[in-house]
């Protein structure tokens, strides 16, 4: 997957290090409410020594809770550790420097912008160090086993977060998320078996992401509805109603500036998760909604956007790529492959052609590749952070040709915002299914065939046609493969009625998956508890 897990599995995964929350505050009144303590209408005065005390106790008390939710199984203590801001702050930027998901996000910065998901003068790692110093507010590091409290969060406010960051903890103690979460290849493929096998797990991290934010998130609602006395479980129609509080902004003013990607590549693990998991939670009970799937987690973010396609086991579209490398490797140097998911489709076609033509076009995609490549004549580092330094190419397929030719021409529609000098040659165009440009970068080759859209940026015209040609050679109109997750498939043991329990013993965002709840994330608490 070419953005949420380039994006954020650094951070915000409970899987790759630490899982981090944030509580989204709730108006002053139900604070007030809920809460006598001075701290909810102080939220940066550091707990007292009572709190404190207070808050300690309430781990063991809220763990329960969420092994009683989950059926998850306590193995033992959690320990605990109160924070203060600056030492979060600290190790958010310790973290970038020495993270490997930070290295990775280096080199994606460069295919977002080529691709036109982030605008070229946009300056990413700066952006997201604000963002989460912003959005932290507690977390669970998985290698320490520690959950972490932050000094300057009220009572009422780090308790629900408790109880999803908990969650992670019991996720942790049942498949060990640092080894369970961290299945894609990350390594640069060089070779087309590579290719190949990165295709095949490259959105395996980003489902098991949404997997335990979405478990995570199960258990926060339900310890948030305890007044009521009501659960997910019970009410099947609860999680349409959390979708517009999961994905407010509003209580962010660093989210809500920030790219359409980076604001929907962060919410995903929550929403889609959240959806995914009452989905099962409804038709399979607490077994199959948490053990089962952390025992059989889905490969795709087709799956986590069709809860039933996972139960069924529909074959996840899956494309290949054939041996280009005899045509590319002279001249330039294998950057990037990855797999354009449905996910990664609904963000490139809300943002280039609005929500209307993404709810359209989205459930038509039916598989889609990219490659990047890197010119051997960049050599200097300002050479080789520049757009114009790679090749890009996106070999897409759809259900109907209907379909592909409206994405064609959505695609097309945004050049003019990529690339100064823009013109269109169509003294070069083989036939009407062809668009030529030439551009600062480069040529640019978009062309259809039937149902299938090959896009070509930055590789001069004569090799994107023989590119797109290998590619189109070797798609198939069978029965589209599954994707793997980098582990044995555990077939028979997916969520839904009459569906065996599995062994749960196995083994991302990883950017900012890795960081747990996030305030835009997390439903008021007076949305939860209205009559």
């Amino acid at each position: 997957m070419l953005f949420v897990p380039a994006l954020f599995a650094l951070m915000f995964s409970p899987c790759a290090g630490p899982a981090y929350a944030a509580a989204a505050m709730a108006p002053a009144e139900a604070q007030k409410s809920h809460s006598g303590s001075s701290t909810a209408d102080k939220p940066n005065a550091p707990l007292t020594k009572e709190q404190a005390d207070e808050l300690f106790r309430s781990v063991d008390e809220i763990l329960e809770f969420a092994s009683n939710d989950t059926k998850l199984p306590i193995v033992r203590s959690v320990k605990r550790k109160l924070i203060t801001r600056d030492e979060v702050n600290k190790y958010l930027r310790e973290k970038f420097d020495e993270d490997e998901g930070a290295k990775r996000l280096e080199r994606s910065e460069i295919v977002l912008k080529k691709f036109g998901l982030l605008d070229r003068d946009f300056h990413l790692r700066p952006f997201l160090i604000s963002l989460l110093t912003e959005q932290v507010a507690g977390f669970y590091d998985n290698k320490t086993k520690t959950v972490n409290l932050l000094d300057w969060i009220g009572l009422d406010e780090q308790k629900p977060v408790l109880a999803h960051e908990l969650t992670h903890a019991l996720q942790d103690q049942r498949v060990d998320l640092t080894k369970w979460s961290d299945v894609s290849a990350n390594d640069i493929a060089r070779n087309v078996q590579e290719d190949n096998k990165h295709l095949q797990s490259d959105e395996a991290d980003t489902a098991r992401d949404a997997v335990a934010e979405g478990q995570a998130m199960v258990v926060f609602v339900d310890y948030t509805l305890r007044p009521t006395g009501k659960t997910m479980a019970d009410a099947p129609g609860m999680a349409d109603e959390l979708k517009d509080s999961v994905g407010d902004t509003s209580g962010s003013p660093v989210l809500a500036r920030a790219p359409l990607l980076l604001q929907k590549s962060l919410l995903f693990p929550y929403s889609e998760g959240l959806n995914f998991e009452h989905a099962i939670l409804v038709k399979g009970g607490k077994e199959a909604a948490f053990g089962r799937v952390l025992a059989s987690p889905p490969s795709s973010s087709f799956e986590i956007l069709h809860p039933a396609a996972y139960m069924s086991h529909v074959p996840v579209p899956v494309l290949r790529l054939p041996n280009i490398h005899p045509l590319l490797d002279g001249d330039y140097t294998p950057y990037d492959v990855g797999v354009m998911g449905e996910f990664d489709v609904r963000i490139l076609t809300e943002l280039f052609g609005g929500p209307e033509i993404a709810d359209a076009l989205t459930p038509a995609w039916n598989g889609g590749v990219y490659y990047a490549a890197q010119r051997k004549s960049a050599v200097t580092p300002e050479q080789k952070e520049s757009t114009a330094s790679l090749g890009l190419l996106y070999y897409s397929k759809w259900k109907n040709s209907d379909s592909a030719r409206s994405f064609l021409r959505v695609y097309a529609g945004q050049l003019p915002r990529k690339y100064s000098g823009l013109a269109r040659r169509e003294h070069d165009e083989a036939d009407a299914d062809e668009m030529v440009y030439s551009t600062s970068e480069g040529d640019v080759l978009l062309s259809i065939k039937n149902s299938a859209v090959f896009v070509s940026e930055g590789f001069p015209l004569d090799l994107a046609r023989k590119l797109r040609e290998s590619i189109a050679s070797i798609q198939s109109d069978a029965p589209l493969q599954i994707a793997k997750d980098g582990e044995s498939a555990h077939e028979g043991e997916r969520g839904g009625d009459g569906d065996p329990a599995g062994d749960p013993g196995l083994g991302l965002v990883h950017l900012l998956s890795s960081a747990g709840i996030v305030k835009a994330a997390i439903p008021e608490r007076y949305t939860l508890i209205k009559p």
